[in-house]
């Protein structure tokens, strides 16, 4: 039967359904392909789950890193860390990290403690290239007018030496 031009509800428009077409379900229950027919890679790889660290990306615990222990609902999470009260958050606020420590849910605030020194949880994080960053952040914001000039000047002595240096390969390779 050819298809015919019309509105949906036209008797004669013909859609593709099991009936017709016995592969139709595999079709959609296969992993996705991309157009050259490799398989896609997931775009998530950090996941909302109970024991997740996050960090409050908003607010009064701006910079904090926290513990996920349980999910309220579609929009916020119970959230925990060794120095704050245990409170409720909104998803907006946190940001997820690839750091996740094996906990139950709702554990107590010692367990918590616990698991979390047990992963090193403080010096995985430390040693991130994203915590790194934030604690250059951090440290930045704190100088003064005296120690920006001092790292300006720094900066610029660092310049002139690898100027020179980079001077001195140009000679001998030509």
């Amino acid at each position: 039967m050819p298809f015919k031009k019309g509105p949906i509800s036209s008797p004669n428009y013909k859609t593709q359904s099991s009936l017709e077409n016995p592969n139709f379900h595999r079709r959609l229950n296969s992993p996705r392909r991309s157009a050259t027919g490799r398989l896609k890679k997931m775009p998530f790889k950090r996941y909302v789950e109970i024991g997740r660290i996050a960090l409050v990306n908003y607010g009064k615990d701006y910079g904090k890193l926290v513990v996920i222990v349980d999910v309220i609902d579609q929009n916020r999470a119970l959230v925990d860390a060794p120095d704050m009260v245990r409170g409720q958050m909104n998803f907006k606020r946190l940001t997820l990290t690839d750091i996740k420590i094996d906990i139950k849910r709702v554990p107590n605030k010692k367990t918590l403690i616990a698991a979390m020194e047990a992963a090193d949880v403080k010096n995985k994080w430390e040693n991130s290239s994203w915590g790194r960053k934030l604690i250059v952040q951090t440290k930045r914001a704190s100088l003064n007018d005296f120690d920006r000039f001092k790292v300006m000047l720094a900066k610029i002595k660092k310049a002139g030496v690898v100027r020179q240096e980079l001077a001195k390969l140009k000679k001998v390779t030509a």
